[in-house]
């Protein structure tokens, strides 16, 4: 093509008859007609629009060359000669083809849509000209994406499959081959440090230990560069200043799948402080700033502890709406006494102040919910602590899969930024339902509706419905969490239920309960909120039947009784609790804490007089920067008994306020509430009284549970999954038992003996392993387990799997 376009350019056909020129003629003519041959897709205006020549103009060597060079820059054609016709210029072109179809075969590390976006930067989508000059620059840059990630084998090659109408498909074949592994990794010059501590500090590693999740044995440049950067951290923290990577050889093995990589070093000496100077402008707060650095003189020098004093003034400087501040150390380096002087200097540069706050992404959630959980204001100077705590906040509302807050400057004002506060909106709410039948409960139904964000106020609304043989329930609550601009909440909640525990293979006795209740909370900073409540509550009990535990609380209780002869409690009970919470997200938190004191009571002259105290902790400690890896812990502690006395005897906790445990919440792999002390019943047989121990709960008036769980990425799940998606391994671990149970007061066991143990005994605990999988699905949370008890106790009832919706845990 080249020479053919030289031929071309450099000579004129002085004959009538239509050929090719010869090389070194050096005729020209003016041209007084135009044709171009060849033409299919672009149109023969395009053509003539393009082409530099006009009829009458004078046509030479140079006007030639200068033709085909513009018409080859339109991209539109693979070939150009110019012909004469007498007086004639002739156009002959072959246009490129056209792309008619792209596919891909074999990628399995480079998902389609990462490719085609690479192919639509060149210019190769479908419905476009063919250049095949690009082809081998797009294999040549796929190949060196593969070479990054350690895979040298790796091919590429592009087909192109010509079609009617001058058309192409183009195929992109891959061979992607195997990731080259890291055989050895030798450092060479290190006297102070040992390979083992070395290679610790690293990602990459020649042997991956089972229990190292986070190590990678296979070759990456970008991961070598990144460890490299590690090692260096790592001596200069230690007092090495001068500490550098001399070379890094790589080499590999004949076939491509191994690597031995050779590090050499230069140590060095440790360095000591001699000296810190504080500089620039302090903007008169020269004592607090300095009291924020942490460097002493005589210490070993650390360039993290240096870096943190950098960050800590920056932030400080940022509280007082100095937001982008120039905080830099200079050392002055003494190479013969091994010290360094710091000298450190702060540009606060202009104050700042918010002129607007913009809100994008919430298709539900109002802007004044977004707002109202805003520290920053507009109109305020600029501070990043109240960004940080405002993006917090918002986090902890568990409205948002994800929340960006960045402040954006104003072209034209150095003193004026805007706030850009983008959220990314999650199911906030649970809808569940369905007909069911077991062998226990017998045909249900059951239908629920939670919604934590209701129309987009905030206010959290939730009625649920259930209905089986053996109970009954209604349960309506509404909660404001800004009854008042200051954050007081109000609340109020409306239950109906009637419970048939015989029905429900539990000890014999009916309870029907109506009550009502109300709410209000206040916060005492951004972390810590009380809340109190007061409500009224309506017992009725009938079919009270003879087992063991009921007859203390019986001999104690007689109660008024209706018109139906059922027994009749009425209650007044106050409840109050506070929540420290610095978790950073409101649903799925990968990092910080969360405690809950909680306590309600009964207030005196109520037909019953008891207390219950319960504390919850949850710990989430990320492994890694993108909090994938999680250790996860939780803990309760529970409690509650009787206070005053009736006739001189003391009270004690009503029978169904006590605590259970089992069920996808605490200990999974034991049944829901069936984990704690059992019923006993009395027996008289032939004048002689006996016990008979079952496998029916009662629970007990105290609970210590605990769970441990380690998460981790969900298998298989695309990106896009990976906030609404938690795979965790657990541990789990609790008791409940009953500090009023006495065995020595019931009489001989008769039957069901392997089932009557020490309920008052707190080591006797259950422990259970497993994986659960939590998935924030449209329709509300749904949690997912299986489990194996390790430990349990007579009487318990186990499940492998379990499921639920509308909770997470």
């Amino acid at each position: 093509m080249a020479v053919r376009k030289a031929l071309a350019a450099s000579c004129l056909l002085g004959v009538s008859l239509m050929a090719p020129c010869a090389h070194g003629a050096s005729s020209s003519f003016v041209v007084k007609d135009i044709r171009v041959e060849g033409l299919q897709r672009v149109t023969l205006g395009a053509a003539l629009l393009n082409l530099p020549i006009r009829v009458g103009d004078e046509l030479d060597a140079a006007a030639q060359a200068n033709a085909i060079k513009k018409l080859y820059a339109t991209g539109n054609f693979e070939d150009i000669q110019l012909m004469r016709d007498g007086d004639a210029l002739v156009v002959q072109v072959r246009e490129r083809p056209t792309i008619s179809s792209i596919e891909f075969a074999g990628n399995k590390d480079i998902k389609e849509e990462q490719l085609q976006q690479s192919l639509d930067s060149s210019g190769v989508r479908v419905g476009e000209a063919l250049d095949r000059t690009v082809l081998r620059t797009l294999e040549q840059g796929l190949e060196d994406f593969y070479y990054g990630v350690g895979k040298y084998s790796a091919k590429i090659q592009a087909v192109v499959t010509p079609l009617p109408r001058n058309r192409v498909a183009l195929k992109f074949n891959f061979i992607e081959g195997v990731s080259a592994k890291i055989q050895q990794i030798n450092f060479v010059g290190n006297k102070v440090f040992s390979e083992e501590r070395l290679l610790a500090q690293m990602s990459l590693r020649d042997e991956k230990p089972w229990w190292n999740f986070i190590a990678d044995q296979k070759y990456q440049k970008q991961k070598l560069a990144g460890d490299l950067e590690a090692l260096r951290s790592y001596y200069m923290d230690r007092g090495y200043l001068r500490f550098r990577v001399d070379s890094t050889q790589v080499a590999m093995t004949p076939d491509k799948k191994g690597i031995y990589i050779t590090l050499n070093l230069k140590e060095g000496e440790q360095y000591k402080i001699s000296a810190v100077k504080l500089r620039g402008d302090l903007i008169g707060r020269e004592s607090e700033l300095k009291a924020l650095v942490p460097l002493q003189v005589g210490e070993l020098y650390s360039a993290a502890d240096v870096a943190h004093t950098e960050e800590s003034l920056s932030k400080f400087l940022g509280r007082f709406g100095y937001a982008y501040p120039q905080v830099h150390t200079y050392p002055v380096i003494n190479d013969e006494t091994h010290e360094v002087e710091l000298n450190i200097n702060v540009e606060p540069g202009a104050r700042i102040h918010v002129r607007r706050i913009n809100i994008s992404g919430n298709q539900v959630t109002r802007d004044e919910v977004v707002r109202r959980e805003m520290r920053q204001m507009e109109g305020s100077w600029f501070s990043n602590e109240k960004v940080e705590s405002s993006k917090s906040r918002l986090n902890r509302l568990g409205f948002f899969e994800t929340v960006e807050v960045q402040p954006q400057r104003i072209p034209g004002h150095q003193d004026q930024v805007d706030l850009d506060v983008k959220v990314k909106e999650q199911p906030v709410g649970s809808i569940s339902g369905g007909v069911g039948y077991g062998t226990e409960s017998g045909v249900s139904f059951q239908f629920g509706l939670q919604q934590d964000n209701f129309l987009g106020t905030g206010n959290k609304v939730a009625f649920n419905f259930n209905m089986n043989d053996y109970s009954k329930t209604y349960d309506v609550s509404y909660t404001d969490p800004y009854f008042t601009m200051d954050g007081v909440s109000l609340g109020g909640r409306a239950y109906y239920t009637k419970f048939e525990a015989g029905n429900a293979n539990l000890v014999d006795y009916n309870n029907e309960t109506l009550g009502v209740s109300a709410t209000f909370g206040y916060p005492i900073n951004e972390n810590n909120r009380l809340e109190y409540g007061l409500g009224f509550e309506n017992n009725k009990l009938s079919q009270l039947k003879a087992y063991a535990q009921i007859r203390k609380f019986w001999s104690l209780y007689s109660g008024e009784t209706d018109s139906q002869g059922r027994v009749v409690f009425n209650n007044i009970n106050f409840t109050s609790s506070w929540t420290r919470n610095y978790l950073n997200k409101g649903m799925f938190p990968t990092a910080g804490n969360r405690q809950q004191f909680t306590g309600k009571v009964t207030i005196p002259g109520s037909d019953l007089q008891f207390y219950k105290l319960s504390f919850d902790n949850s710990n989430y400690l990320p492994l890694d920067q993108d909090h994938q890896w999680v250790i996860a812990g939780r803990f309760r502690m529970a409690y509650g008994n009787g206070y005053g006395s009736v006739d001189g005897y003391s009270q004690v906790l009503p029978f169904f306020e006590n605590y259970y445990a089992g069920g996808s919440e605490w200990l999974r792999g034991f049944q829901s509430n069936t984990v704690g002390p059992k019923a006993i019943y009395l027996v008289n047989d032939q004048g002689q009284s006996g016990t008979i121990g079952t496998d029916q709960a009662v629970g007990g008036n105290a609970q210590a549970v605990a769970s441990l769980e380690f998460i981790v990425p969900t298998p298989f799940a695309p990106e896009s999954y990976r906030n609404q998606l938690r795979t965790s391994v657990f541990f789990d671990i609790g008791s409940v038992w009953d500090t009023t149970f006495d065995p020595a007061t019931y009489a001989q066991c008769v039957s069901g003996c392997d089932k009557f143990y020490d309920y008052s005994d707190p080591s006797l605990y259950r422990a259970s392993t497993g994986v659960a999988l939590q998935w924030l699905s449209p329709m509300g949370p749904l949690v997912f387990s299986f489990a194996y008890p390790l430990k349990k106790q007579p009487g318990d009832k186990t499940e492998v799997f379990s499921f639920n919706i509308g909770r997470t845990f």
